[in-house]
């Protein structure tokens, strides 16, 4: 019997890009997994920011 390999899924975490220009206090933040062998570039996502109040462009951070 094979064995099963080791996950190739990773967790990363979605900072707003949108926040550090406007300069309101506070960062929104979220956290997801992704498959780094599928995805080997940064991941960037359209999320909710409560600060904001209004969609923004949530891209990884290292």
């Amino acid at each position: 019997m094979a064995k099963k390999a080791k996950g190739n899924r990773v967790q990363v975490i979605l900072e707003c890009t949108e926040q550090k220009e406007s300069g309101v206090p506070g960062m929104s933040r979220y956290i997801t997994t992704k498959n780094k062998k599928n995805t080997p570039d940064l991941l960037e996502r359209r999320k909710y920011n409560p600060f904001l109040k209004k969609v923004t462009v949530h891209r990884e951070i290292k």
